[in-house]
């Protein structure tokens, strides 16, 4: 037996390589980093290829390692080379994210050190920078002490957390779900959908509330809803806004909607994933007014905060009913319950075992302050409303004045259906590559979208849009 457990022993040690060999693959790694960075101006924002790195399966998982050189020329070639760069200035569609180089650099400290931010007992430091992070997200949003959350995969889970939240402060039953009542709009993303169906409240009543001319939900529609709903015998107890919805940017009359939910007991959730971070200007902070009176919110700091995919937030104003919804102790665990500890995100999310995202959030904003994240967000607020006044002046239709940072035009062609020409259009500018733009239904009608969002969108970048946009107008149109 201790001849087998050295033997076992001797090929488990390759799993942690010495100090050299550390050394050489970070190395490579990092000048692999570099090399992207460095090259990152000029790399297409769409790859368009035939392939779409199938060759990445000649490659399987096997008992014999590679190389280092081996598998980055494996990930360049079949990962880094195709379909999609999100890290690109030219990421125009969906919405943008980031890729902030110190977000990478506190991933990496939080996997070499990895540390369980989901205890406070395991990692009391881990846990306070994480719940440090959800106090300064209240504070923008205006939240009082009470207030908790969690740092989430993104704004999926964020919006999950907090219609399990409603469902069980509203008292939400088997007995009386078929009578109660949801308020969103058409324009509310489908997140929030899937939220409602996971949360087993698919059976509840959806009231899809009617829009104004800006895509926004006409608060004077949704209090006859509710009236209406309440007279008939219903149960309202939960309404949907949005803070930037990911068709057009609009954000729905937040300080009526969530006057409308307190004078009727419903529980207002903000989806502000997109655009919540706008609040930390000062146009921003005038058009969310109003989000500080929802009882929860979901914002997403790899949309507005340029950080790396993988971090949302979901923040509720009601720390009880947060924990009462999610909080569990298991036998093996009573060792880690002590007195005048910090909340556990554990105690505040579906998850147990989960990664210190705290870190990648942390680090950026202490080594960089708040300033330029603030001047980058003016900043796209500002490209939006140039790149709304310039699309106009080449000829294109617009549907309405960007609210924040997106912006919907389509092209009228000479001949033939509009609706055609504009996928060609979106088709067109995909296989250029040097910027993707995006797609969307408005009103029945193909409509083209801008979603400008990445810290390396700047002005040459949105006069190539309209040149790349004008070049394939007339190349379509002969």
């Amino acid at each position: 037996m201790i001849r087998k457990l050295q033997q076992l022993e001797k090929a488990a040690r390759a799993l942690e390589p010495a100090a050299g060999k550390r050394k050489k693959t970070r190395d490579k790694v990092i000048a692999y980093g570099e090399d992207f960075l460095n090259r990152i101006e000029t790399l297409k924002a769409y790859d368009y290829t035939e392939e779409k790195g199938i060759r990445l399966l000649d490659s399987p998982v096997s008992e014999e390692p590679l190389t280092i050189d081996q598998v980055l020329d494996l990930l360049k070639c079949n990962v880094d080379s195709h379909g999609l760069n999100p890290a690109s200035g030219g990421y125009l569609g969906f919405i943008p994210g980031g890729g902030i180089y110190y977000s990478a650099l506190g991933d990496y400290l939080a996997d070499v050190t990895n540390r369980l931010a989901a205890l406070f007992f395991g990692s009391p430091g881990a846990v306070r920078m994480e719940n440090m992070m959800i106090d300064w997200l209240a504070g923008i949003l205006g939240f009082p002490e009470t207030a908790a959350g969690n740092l989430t995969s993104g704004g999926s889970i964020a919006n999950l957390i907090a219609v399990v939240t409603a469902r069980d402060a509203k008292g939400i039953e088997p007995d009386n779900i078929r009578k109660s009542v949801i308020y969103l709009s058409q324009q509310t993303h489908h997140s929030v959908q899937k939220a409602i169906r996971i949360a087993g409240l698919k059976e509840c009543i959806l009231r899809y509330v009617p829009l104004d001319s800006a895509y926004r939900i006409d608060a004077g529609e949704l209090e006859s809803a509710i009236r209406s709903d309440k007279e008939n015998g219903l149960n309202p107890f939960l309404v949907v806004a949005s803070a930037g919805t990911t068709d057009v940017g609009a954000v729905d009359p937040l300080e009526r909607i969530g006057d409308i939910a307190r004078a009727n007991g419903l529980w207002f959730h903000v989806d502000a994933a997109y655009g919540g971070f706008f609040i930390m200007t000062a146009e921003g902070n005038i058009k969310l007014g109003g989000i500080e009176k929802a009882d929860s919110v979901c914002i997403d700091p790899h949309k507005g905060l340029f950080l790396p995919y993988g971090l949302g937030a979901v923040i509720v104003k009601d720390m009880n009913s947060l924990r009462n919804s999610h909080y569990y102790l298991a036998a093996y665990l009573q060792d880690a319950q002590g007195e005048n500890e910090e909340i556990s995100p554990s105690d505040l999310s579906p998850e147990l075992t989960k990664h210190f995202r705290g870190l990648r959030f942390w680090l950026p904003l202490k080594l960089l302050g708040t300033k330029p994240f603030i001047a980058a967000l003016e900043e796209k607020l500002l490209l939006a409303k140039y790149f709304y006044r310039e699309i106009k002046k080449l000829g294109f239709e617009t549907t309405c004045e960007p609210e924040l940072s997106v912006v919907t035009y389509r092209w009228i062609p000479k001949t033939g259906k509009a609706d055609d020409f504009n996928k060609r259009l979106a088709e067109e500018v995909m296989k250029d590559g040097r910027v993707f733009i995006s797609s969307t239904i408005l009103d029945g009608k193909v409509t083209l979208r801008l979603a400008i969002l990445s810290f390396r969108t700047h002005l040459k970048t949105i006069r190539l849009t309209l040149e790349i946009l004008r070049e394939k107008v007339g190349m379509l149109e002969r």
